[in-house]
């Protein structure tokens, strides 16, 4: 790793999103709070889900999953992050800043496998319900999950394999949040055009894959609604997808942004505004969407409160 008449890097400075201390403040205390509300209300989701029999269903184990990868996703950048606002420059060993880049992409991968499960669990339901508990036995469910992190794995692994291909001889200051790819790449010394194209081609295919099983699974589903006679079954099963949708609007649009642009119009900046709402805002709003749009999540909610209350 070493090249002549340079120094290896052994950490890497994290500069955050300001040097303004008044600023940093005033985000330090926003970033808190949407990590306490992350934290606890994928945590509520986890332990509603366990204790009521009634959401021992396909849909909400791929949701329980969903708010574990939730946690991990945005447990991997917050705290570095909350850190930097308390001090200029959050430190990190090369080893730190490549466990944090794969927690990041494994996470963020899985939650791309995992939305792409639950569109295909929503077609199911909704297009063959006859079928529904044998193209959703729960040894399909586990495969679907198993699918998800072994994708978040693979993914990750080519960003860190390439990572690790290269060689860091000074700058080593990283102008973002936290161990981003892209960042990390222009500060390399002896970066190759494959080390730049190979994560770009990765999760490309894996965003193209998913997103065309998801929109698969939606035009079928939209097919099937307009073939039904009964109004009100038309907004139960409209009902059923609008959280989800809401959910793979959000993600996919934000994902979609940083890792299929080409790297030449990289601005950063604006990834710094995008990472930011991918990585630490959805993962809070993913339960917030699916409690205040389910009947089934708030029903569940409102009769563990009840017991509690009246025991």
């Amino acid at each position: 790793m070493e090249t002549e008449n340079y120094t290896t890097v052994t950490e890497f400075i994290i500069l955050g999103l300001t040097e303004d201390t008044t600023v940093s403040a005033i985000l330090f205390s926003v970033f808190l709070g949407i990590y306490v509300v992350t934290l606890m209300g994928n945590i509520s989701i986890l332990m509603l889900i366990r204790s009521s029999p009634q959401l021992h269903t396909p849909m909400y184990f791929f949701l329980c999953h969903l708010a574990l990868v939730d946690i991990g996703y945005s447990s991997s950048v917050t705290p570095v992050m909350l850190m930097g606002f308390l001090r200029k420059g959050t430190s990190l060993s090369v080893a730190g800043c490549v466990t944090q880049l794969y927690s990041g992409v494994m996470f963020g991968t899985a939650e791309c496998f995992l939305l792409a499960a639950m569109a295909y669990d929503r077609y199911v339901a909704i297009c063959s319900p006859l079928l529904y508990s044998i193209h959703m036995s729960p040894r399909i469910c586990i495969l679907l999950v198993r699918t998800s992190y072994l994708g978040g794995c693979v993914n990750a692994w080519a960003f860190v394999g390439c990572l690790l291909s290269l060689s860091f001889c000074g700058p080593n200051k990283i102008n973002h949040f936290f161990c981003d790819y892209s960042p990390l790449l222009k500060l390399s010394c002896s970066h190759d055009f494959s080390s730049e194209i190979i994560p770009s081609i990765s999760s490309g295919s894996i965003i193209v894959v998913t997103v065309f099983v998801i929109a698969v699974s939606y035009i079928y589903i939209l097919i099937t609604i307009m073939k039904m006679r009964s109004t009100e079954g038309r907004h139960k099963a409209f009902s059923t997808c609008t959280s989800h949708l809401t959910a793979v609007t959000l993600f996919y649009g934000t994902i979609t942004f940083i890792y299929v642009m080409p790297k030449s119009s990289y601005s950063t900046d604006q990834n710094k505004v995008v990472s930011v709402f991918y990585m630490v805002v959805i993962p809070m709003l993913n339960p917030l969407i699916y409690s205040f749009r389910n009947k089934e999540i708030k029903g569940a909610l409102k009769r563990e409160l009840g017991r509690k209350i009246f025991s």
